[in-house]
C-alpha cells in the first residue's frame, strides 16, 4: 500500500512552544503509521537550537573549528540567528569530524574517536529531537539501544525473563561486522524515505553523511557509514537496523515459526531465543543473506546457535561437554542454573571476562596518570565515583562475586600505585586501611533486579 504523503500539520504563528509541535508529531506519527512527513525542517529554530545548545557539555573537546560551547556562547543569540539562517538557505555545509585516538586497553591499538564541530552537534542534536518524534512510534518494543526512557538494563531484563520462562531451548547469539562503519547511504536515505518526505531534511541528512574525517591534516571523504561520534549516529543505525533486521524479523521470520521466538536488540548488538532447534539454525543461515542484501555482513567467529534452557544441561552430557554453553550480552556472560531451591531453571549472569580485564586495564591506566598529580584525597574521591558508576551497571542479580571480584581488585591496585609514589607519600597497608577507615571506599552491593 503507497504511504500517505501530506503536508505535516504547520504550527499556528502564535508562539507555541517547540515541544507542544513536537508531541503533536508523535500523536500524528502513532496514530497514521503510514503517514510521510513533507514539512519538517522549519522546526529548527531559535527555541530548538537554544535548547539543543543548553544540553551540551561544557568540557566537551572542540571539533575541527576548535569552538568551544563557552566561545559560542560570547554572542550566542547572533551565532544562533546567523545558523538558523544558513540552515534555512540550505547554505550550512557540515564541516568534517576531527578523529583523534584514545587509549584502548588490552591493546596497542588506540581507539578511534569521532568529535564533530559545535555548530554540527546543534544541527544534529536538532534533528534528533524532531525526528524522534515520529521514529519512536516505529520502533519494536524490544529494540532498546540509545533511545529515550529505555537502556540497557531494560534490555538484560527482558532477556532475563524471555528465558526464564522455560519455553526458550535455543539462543543465536550474533555479531554485525563493523556495523557502524557499513551503513550503506542510499539504503539509508531510501528507509528514511518511507516517514520523511521533508526534501530539506533528507538533504541535510546526505550533506552530514557525506562530511568526511579529519586526520593528520587531511580529510577523507564518507561513502558509507554513519558520522563517527556524531549525534545523530544512534538514531539512523536504529533506523537502519529497523528496516534491515526488526521488521523484517517480526513481520516475516518469527510469523514463520511453530515455537516461541524473540529478538531483544541493543544498537547493533542483538540475541534470538527461540524454543525450536531447526528455526534457529534457520535464522542463522538466512540472517546472512538478509543482511547481505544491505551490506552487511555476520562475524562468523562471534556467531553461533547455542543451547540454553531448561534442558541445555541434559543435552550438553549427552555431548560429553561438562556444562552448557554460554553467551555474552552488553557486557554480561549468560549462563544455565538453577533457583535456590534447585527446582526451576534460571538464566543468570556475571561480568564477561573481557570486560572485567578491560576495565581495570583503564583503571590502571588512570590510576599511573593520575596517582603524582593530585592530592590523595582527591583521587581517593575519585576512585570512589569510579567504583560507583562501576556498581550502577554491573550490580545487576546474581553479580556479587563478580563486583566483589573488581572492588578487591581496585583496592589493590589503588595501593599499589599510591606507595609507588616514594617519599613521604608512600601509601603502605597500613596508612591505607587508615585512610579506608576514615573515608570508606563504597562498598559492592547489587542494585539492579532482573525481575
Amino acid at each position: 500500500m503507497e504511504a500517505r504523503r501530506e503536508a505535516t500539520p504547520s504550527a499556528p504563528s502564535s508562539g507555541e512552544p517547540v515541544g507542544t509541535k513536537l508531541r503533536r508529531i508523535a500523536r500524528k506519527a502513532r496514530k497514521e503509521p503510514e503517514f510521510v512527513f513533507t514539512s519538517l525542517f522549519h522546526l529548527m529554530d531559535m527555541e530548538l537550537l537554544r535548547g539543543c545548545f543548553e544540553d551540551l557539555r561544557s568540557d566537551a573537546a572542540s571539533g575541527i573549528d576548535h569552538v568551544t560551547k563557552a566561545m559560542y556562547a560570547e554572542r550566542l543569540e547572533e551565532n544562533l540567528v546567523d545558523l538558523i539562517g544558513r540552515l534555512h538557505r540550505m547554505a550550512y555545509i557540515p564541516q568534517p569530524v576531527r578523529r583523534k585516538y584514545i587509549p584502548k586497553p588490552g591493546s596497542e591499538k588506540g581507539r578511534p574517536l569521532g568529535i564533530p564541530a559545535l555548530e554540527d552537534k546543534l544541527v544534529q542534536a536538532g534533528l534528533v529531537r524532531i525526528l524522534e518524534q515520529i521514529y519512536e512510534q516505529d520502533f519494536i518494543d524490544d529494540s532498546y539501544g540509545f533511545r529515550p526512557g529505555v537502556g540497557s538494563h531494560d534490555a538484560l531484563r527482558t532477556l532475563n525473563r524471555t528465558l526464564s520462562r522455560g519455553k526458550i531451548e535455543w539462543v543465536v547469539e550474533a555479531d554485525i561486522k563493523g556495523f557502524f562503519d557499513n551503513v550503506e547511504h542510499n539504503w539509508l536515505m531510501k528507509f528514511l524515505g518511507h516517514r520523511i518526505g521533508d526534501k530539506r531534511v533528507h538533504r541535510m541528512v546526505k550533506r552530514i553523511l557525506k562530511a568526511g574525517v579529519f586526520e593528520e591534516g587531511e580529510v577523507h571523504g564518507s561513502e558509507q557509514g554513519t558520522p563517527q561520534g556524531g549525534v545523530i549516529s544512534p538514531l539512523l543505525a536504529n533506523v537502519y537496523l529497523h528496516y534491515v533486521l526488526d521488521l523484517w524479523f517480526e513481520r516475516r521470520f518469527r510469523r514463520s515459526c511453530r515455537g516461541s521466538a524473540r529478538l531483544i536488540r541493543y544498537a547493533d548488538d542483538f540475541v534470538v531465543c527461540f524454543a525450536k532447534n531447526e528455526e534457529a539454525e534457520r535464522f542463522r543461515d538466512e540472517l546472512t543473506h538478509r543482511l547481505a542484501e544491505f551490506g552487511l555482513e555476520v562475524e562468523p567467529s562471534k556467531t553461533k546457535v547455542l543451547a540454553f534452557g531448561p534442558h541445555a544441561a541434559e543435552r550438553a552430557v549427552q555431548e560429553g561437554l561438562s556444562k552448557p554453553e554460554t553467551f555474552d550480552f552488553l557486557g554480561f556472560n549468560h549462563y544455565c542454573s538453577r533457583s535456590r531451591d534447585g527446582r526451576q531453571f534460571r538464566a543468570k549472569r556475571k561480568t564477561t571476562g573481557k570486560k572485567f580485564r578491560q576495565k581495570l586495564a583503564a583503571f590502571t591506566a588512570w590510576l599511573k596518570a593520575n596517582r603524582s598529580r593530585m592530592r590523595t584525597r582527591d583521587l581517593w574521591e575519585l576512585v570512589s565515583m569510579k567504583l560507583r558508576g562501576h556498581y550502577a551497571y554491573y550490580g545487576v542479580t546474581d553479580n556479587s562475586y563478580g563486583i566483589n571480584c573488581f572492588h578487591h581488585k581496585v583496592r589493590i591496585l589503588l595501593r599499589k600505585w599510591l606507595n609507588r609514589r616514594g617519599g613521604k607519600r608512600r601509601m603502605s597497608w597500613e596508612k591505607f586501611n587508615l585512610m579506608e577507615k576514615r573515608f570508606p571506599l563504597p562498598r559492592p552491593r547489587i542494585q539492579v533486579s532482573m525481575f
